[in-house]
């Protein structure tokens, strides 16, 4: 376990487009150590115009400890036709494995309950695999709860397409 981290040493900012490639490399580790289904196909440019381009898909924010990155959280906004009010949906949370326990994560999710409460948010969400039991034990001390009640649906790949051109079956 790494050394507690000091306000003074931890910032945490809006990514820049210099840090793409440090956040795709984040994203492939973060798949790796997860051992997530399937492969990662993006590319730094789709990260790049995923956060930078014309019509922004997403954020994201970096921790850096002394100036250097360890962790990222790609985040996007949400709408609850329930609520009546927008969210924040976080994608990604990743911290090196040498800098978990210090403080980090904590601070990036900490940091993103506040945007979500400075624009008005309802609710900060996000999904996590039932396998990361790391990741389940760090959430639910942050006092996160999983929702029983709903379950994630995906279409993707020729099923996406298919229905798309109205010949689902």
């Amino acid at each position: 376990m790494s050394e507690l981290v000091t306000d003074t040493r931890l910032l945490i900012r809006p990514a820049e487009p210099g840090d793409v490639e440090v956040l795709h490399r984040f994203v492939v580790e973060l798949t790796e150590a997860e051992d997530f289904p399937g492969e990662v196909t993006s590319r730094p440019a789709d990260l790049s115009s995923a956060l930078f381009g014309p019509r922004p898909a997403a954020e994201a924010v970096v921790a850096t400890i002394d100036g250097e990155p360890v962790g990222f959280a790609l985040y996007y906004s949400t709408y609850s036709t329930v609520l009546g009010r927008p969210g924040i949906h976080l994608d990604d949370l990743y911290v090196r494995p040498e800098h978990r326990g210090a403080g980090v994560g904590r601070a990036l999710l900490a940091h993103l309950a506040g945007l979500a409460v400075r624009r008005g948010c309802g609710r900060l969400e996000w999904w996590v695999l039932r396998t990361n039991d790391p990741a389940l034990r760090f959430y639910r001390r942050m006092q996160a709860r999983t929702l029983d009640e709903l379950d994630v649906l995906r279409l993707e790949g020729a099923d996406l397409h298919a229905l798309a051109a109205g010949s689902a079956s």
